[in-house]
């Protein structure tokens, strides 16, 4: 097939493609194809399974997708409802659950339908749109964890000019900022994915349009593909990532100076969070997009994508939000049982941190 797509890259050689497939003792191609190259519909393989764990998986999967939907949209809620959250980080933090409910939602409820459904068909319209959404929405929340660094930076190195710094309107500008990264690299990714001709088999070998499988289907050379690839990765991943690092060397040099072991205790646990969130979001996704398409797997591609996909937006609101003394507060007084929670949250342990670090 590789042969067939360097020496016949466009749509106007169909006929000679499917010859020469044919000829080559290849399975024939009963993909239906446009007159714009592409077929009217894929077929997204999914996972390879037995029969016997397609309901485990599914009832899996309904569950997390459930408590995703329940978790993200609850630390959305009270960060709404409940003024004592109205900060820099937890506006941040509402944004994240946006944007965890937004891609999730993009993909999971049609896996689970194909997980149930002999017909496993996607039309291309709806591939290329599942594919930007995704896009858009994973490339914004790349770069709000770099964003988010920059916030943490801030209150543990200048924690008393935090509230100064880090005003609603600059908040609001570094979150347009995430946004118009999003849509206009998503743009890229997606054009240049489209733009080829789709005309051999149809078939994805994933659970959702993702740019890699995607790619794998065109009959013609995906060379420049795969350098658009590695260079947007690195301005959309990779840069975001070296961000993140250099502002946490920064913030550890700070704590190292803290002289009180509760202080720098105290200080740590505010950035563990964020760095758990990052590793397991930005570091799968890297391997991902920017490696060579030819080297790619499709079975570890699959494992890969369910880390950036599910099980981070899964985790992060029990890693980020759920377990802080100020969400708990938050749910409790929303709820009418604001007895039932201690006061103090971590908006009065960063303030302990802000008088540690200012006595430095």
């Amino acid at each position: 097939m590789s042969q067939v797509r360097k020496v016949y890259g466009g749509s106007d050689f169909l006929p000679v493609l499917v010859y020469e497939w044919e000829r080559q003792g290849l399975p024939s191609i009963k993909a239906e194809v446009t007159e714009s190259g592409a077929p009217p519909e894929f077929i997204l393989l999914g996972f390879s399974l037995s029969p016997r764990t397609t309901p485990l998986l599914f009832s899996a999967f309904l569950m997390i997708y459930l408590m995703i939907i329940l978790g993200n949209g609850l630390i959305f809620i009270l960060i709404c409802l409940d003024s004592h959250l109205h900060t820099p980080m937890y506006f941040f933090i509402g944004i994240l659950s946006i944007l965890d409910l937004g891609y999730t939602t993009t993909t999971v409820p049609q896996m689970l339908a194909h997980l149930v459904s002999q017909k496993k068909t996607i039309s291309y319209s709806s591939c290329v749109a599942q594919m930007y959404i995704f896009l858009v929405l994973g490339v914004t929340e790349s770069w709000l964890f770099a964003i988010m660094s920059i916030d943490r930076y801030v209150a543990i190195c200048h924690p008393l000019r935090y509230r100064v710094i880090m005003s609603p309107c600059l908040c609001g500008i570094m979150a347009i900022f995430c946004g118009l990264c999003g849509v206009s690299s998503a743009l890229v990714y997606t054009i240049f994915a489209m733009r080829l001709p789709y005309c051999g088999p149809n078939k994805i070998n994933h659970f959702f349009c993702e740019v890699p499988a995607v790619l794998k289907l065109a009959c013609a050379d995906t060379s420049v593909n795969d350098q658009v690839d590695f260079i947007l990765g690195f301005s959309v991943i990779l840069i975001p990532l070296s961000l993140i690092l250099v502002i946490y060397v920064n913030i550890f040099i700070s704590i190292l100076k803290i002289r009180s072991a509760q202080g720098r205790l105290k200080a740590f646990s505010t950035c563990a969070s964020h760095i758990t969130v990052v590793t397991m979001f930005c570091v799968p996704a890297m391997v991902m997009y920017m490696k060579p398409g030819s080297k790619a797997s499709p079975e570890e591609d699959k494992k890969l994508a369910l880390f950036y996909n599910i099980i981070s937006a899964f985790l992060n609101p029990v890693i980020y939000s759920l377990r802080n003394k100020d969400v708990k507060r938050a749910f409790f007084k929303v709820c009418g049982l604001s007895g039932c929670c201690a006061p103090s949250g971590l908006a009065e342990e960063v303030h302990e941190l802000e008088s540690v670090l200012g006595n430095q």
